[in-house]
């Protein structure tokens, strides 16, 4: 068993703002209780990609400065949650051999099977992944098993899902926290992290599509048959639609950005000739609420037509029957919820973190999902490390803490026992073959 750690934290880096979460677990029962989210307007970032170093690493020490004074306690290590744009998603297959008779599955066997299963992936070199996520095992053709260890058979296969991001934008996500003054002690791809942060067993179980609409991106993850089967991230965001608005009316961004707050993208919207009023450079303006309204549905249905639909329809909606659930900032906009489901024809919720009760009041939206979905992350691999194995690349550690005891360590499932270390060098090693 993992030592029971009092302290945990997150760090979230997206386009539009960098968060930090920090919880307290109860040693005896291992629930995490959050204590503090620090949260400012991030700078440095476009579509989820890192475009100003300095700025970003000035965000992450804002954020966790402002995490400091509501808790009192200065995180020293962190699991970074980043956006993943060019982020994509491959499925591989292995199988083992466990003898010519039947025996029970071990770890050493799980181990095996996943190498095999990573042995078939073709990956560029610029790429590395951030997740690998057993989706199913089987032994002797019984499929649909999520466990496998202890239970007997003579032949062992795994379905894998790998996430993979350029190798490049990850080890600068990893630079930034670093600069910032903490250690990274390990990765989550933010649609994971949000789809983690508003899911209920019961609609990850059923299938179940999670979208979360950002800032700079779109990160979609889908569920089916309680196994994470796709995740995608697309680079168009809510700054799209406010870029739009600002093109389109000649206002600036400021502007573009409250005005975008006013309208409703529902059908019903019943003040779709009010006039509305704004002020650029002490000069007032006018524009409709029907001209805002038209520029902002545009560019969702956009999203969810030409982008969405397709990653649904290789999935096969049919398998989604808890359908679509809304989260990230955008999820905010009044009448999105009919919009999409009138777009998609399916059953549409905009979703606040379940734990939003113990989330701060003002930041516990649904902007916030993916915060919160880094807790949960955390819990689950310290509980199960199977069930999310991290990066095949080495977290570069520069910062030593001076602050007392950094917790990341015990939490991150590859490091906290001495067997799993085993399976991140053995990824290692199949990756520098594929090479």
């Amino acid at each position: 068993m993992y030592e029971k750690i009092d302290l945990i934290a997150g760090l979230d880096i997206g386009t539009t703002k960098t968060s930090v979460i920090v919880a307290e677990r109860d040693r005896y029962t291992g629930e995490a209780q959050i204590i503090g989210v620090g949260s400012v307007p991030s700078a440095g970032l476009r579509k989820g990609l890192i475009v100003n170093f300095e700025q970003v690493v000035r965000s992450v020490s804002y954020a966790l400065e402002d995490a400091e004074s509501m808790t009192g306690i200065r995180a020293d290590s962190v699991f970074v949650c980043f956006s993943g744009a060019l982020t994509t998603s491959i499925t591989s297959k292995g199988m083992v051999s466990l003898g010519s008779t039947p025996r029970q599955v071990t770890e050493i066997d799980i181990q095996r099977v996943i190498e095999a299963s990573l042995s078939e992936i073709s990956m560029p070199n610029n790429y590395c992944t951030v997740h690998t996520i057993p989706v199913t095992y089987s032994i002797d053709g019984q499929r649909g098993i999520d466990d496998p260890l202890g239970m007997t058979g003579v032949r062992l296969e795994v379905e894998v899902q790998s996430i993979m991001s350029p190798t490049a934008t990850v080890q600068n996500v990893v630079n930034c926290a670093e600069r910032a003054g903490v250690s990274v002690a390990g990765l989550v791809i933010k649609p994971l992290a949000s789809a983690l942060g508003v899911l209920s067993p019961g609609e990850i179980s059923s299938g179940v599509a999670v979208i979360d609409i950002g800032g700079g991106t779109t990160g979609i993850s889908i569920y089916v048959d309680g196994a994470l089967k796709r995740l995608t991230v697309i680079q168009i965001g809510g700054d799209h639609i406010t870029n739009d608005i600002a093109r389109v009316l000649k206002v600036p961004i400021e502007v573009a950005e409250e005005l975008k707050r006013y309208v409703s993208l529902g059908e019903d919207f019943d003040a779709y000739d009010e006039e509305l009023e704004f002020m650029v450079q002490g000069k007032r303006g006018f524009c409709s609420a029907g001209q805002v309204h038209e520029v902002a549905y545009n560019r969702l249905e956009e999203l969810f037509d030409d982008f969405i639909k397709k990653e649904l329809r290789d999935v096969g909606s049919i398998l989604l029957p808890s359908g679509i659930v809304l989260t990230g900032g955008v999820a905010k906009m009044k009448g999105i919820a009919e919009m999409v489901s009138e777009v998609l024809n399916m059953p549409v919720r905009v979703a606040n973190p379940l734990d939003s009760a113990k989330m701060p009041p003002g930041r516990n939206g649904s902007e916030y999902a993916s915060l919160a979905g880094i807790i949960k992350y955390m819990n689950i691999i310290e509980k199960c490390p199977f069930k999310f194995i991290g990066p095949s690349i080495t977290l570069t550690s520069t910062i030593s803490s001076k602050r007392g005891r950094s917790y990341g360590e015990d939490v991150h499932g590859l490091r906290a026992i001495d067997f799993f270390k085993s399976v991140l060098n053995a990824i290692k090693r199949t990756f520098k073959e594929l090479f």
